[in-house]
Formats: structure tokens, sequence, C-alpha cells
């Protein structure tokens, strides 16, 4: 199973981004869960956004508004959709999915793609 993240890059503040994470090796059936997380340099992983096989969604008290998650279950995909960006939201953002069925209890994680905001 891999995931693979893309969309990073340097923006302005106030601008957006489109993060992208692919499944492969797992149909997204086999998902249950899958969410974003960010880590910045000093800082410790945390949560922005995660959503459910069934389209439940919840993100970190920081986002306001200003991202939102969803998934693409035919592709395999999920994406965050990321407006009004600020430099404190420069991090690593990886993707997470759990597994269910054959994967259940399993975790895995992608990649992580940098996304910088400069002011």
């Amino acid at each position: 199973v891999q995931l693979q993240a893309s969309g990073g890059g340097l923006v302005q503040a106030g601008g957006s981004l489109t993060l992208s994470c692919a499944a492969s090796g797992i149909t997204s059936s086999s998902i249950a869960n899958m969410g974003w997380y960010r880590q910045a340099p000093g800082k410790q992983r945390e949560l922005v956004a995660r959503i459910s096989r069934l389209g439940t969604t919840n993100y970190g008290d920081y986002v306001e508004g200003r991202f939102t998650i969803s998934r693409d279950y035919a592709r395999n995909t999920m994406y965050l959709q990321m407006n009004s960006l600020q430099p404190e939201d420069t991090a690593v953002y990886y993707c997470n999915a759990e597994g269910s069925n054959y994967f259940r209890g399993r975790e895995y994680w992608g990649q992580g793609t940098l996304v910088t905001v400069s002011s």
C-alpha cells in the first residue's frame, strides 16, 4: 500500500493550494478514514483534517473554514483545498489512511509534501 502526496509548493499569504493524496495497493472500500496532518519545524505533527468513508469530516481548530477535505472514491484519491493560506500554515503535509476489512488495524502514511507560505 502506498500513499502518494502531491501539490505542495510556495505560495504568498492569502493564496491557495490543493493537495492530493493518491492511494495504491488498496481499494477505496478498504480505507476507513483518511486524513491530512502537518508538521512545522520544531513542532509536533498535528491534525489538519480528517474524512471518514461515509464523508464525515473534522478539522483542526486553526483551520477556521479555510480548508476543505474531500475524497474521490473512484480515483481513490483524497484532496485538501487550502484557501487564505498564512505563513503559520508552512509545514510538511502528510496524508494518512486507516485500513478496514482485510486491512483493518493498519495505518499508512504518505511521504509528505512541503507547503511554504511567504508573507
